[in-house]
């Protein structure tokens, strides 16, 4: 009789354990995705000697983010910047006529961080290179500390770019706005 009252304990105990189990499968959600893609829009003021040809900065990019934790995550970015050339005066031969300056292209490829430090806001810091597509087609030295806000669909931020190499540095106070999701 002992044996049979504790088969009947082990299988009601099984039995309990499988209803608990099954009833905390269905109310557990599931975690969110620590990968994020986002597209972003991007427009700038060109600083330095950049801002001699172009006053303004207009381009797209690509992110992919991987959140480490909920206060953390990194970062690969890449795209086209467009510096839309400017008019000047020049003169030739005792005449002076406005001249379209020519515009220059930029593909950014950058690694770097968020670090949210309050409820969606956060600080970035990128470091990468940038390929000039017109000219000397240099490549660049690209470092882009920025602050932000981000949500779970929109990403907002605001950064300093610095280019430098081949004894030229120029950059961009730009603003990125980007709509990303969770891949």
């Amino acid at each position: 009789m002992k044996k049979l009252t504790n088969l009947a304990a082990a299988a009601l105990t099984g039995v309990a354990l499988l209803i608990g189990a099954t009833v905390k499968a269905q109310t557990t959600t599931t975690p969110p995705s620590k990968l994020r893609f986002g597209i972003g829009l991007e427009a700038g003021a060109p600083t330095g000697d950049m801002h001699n040809y172009s006053n303004v900065e207009i381009g797209g990019t690509a992110r992919l983010q991987y959140n480490t934790s909920d206060h953390f995550a990194l970062m690969l970015t890449s795209g086209y910047y467009n510096f839309f050339g400017k008019d000047y005066s020049a003169t030739v031969g005792g005449v002076t006529t406005t001249v379209k300056g020519s515009s220059a292209g930029m593909i950014p490829v950058k690694a770097g961080f968020k670090a949210f430090f309050a409820d969606q806001f956060y600080f970035s810091a990128e470091a990468g290179a940038g390929i000039e597509t017109k000219g000397a087609k240099n490549t660049k030295l690209i470092l882009a500390p920025g602050l932000g806000w981000a949500n779970q669909k929109w990403d907002v931020g605001v950064r300093y770019e610095d280019f430098s190499g081949q004894n030229n540095s120029y950059g961009i106070v730009g603003l990125r706005l980007a709509y990303g999701f969770e891949l």
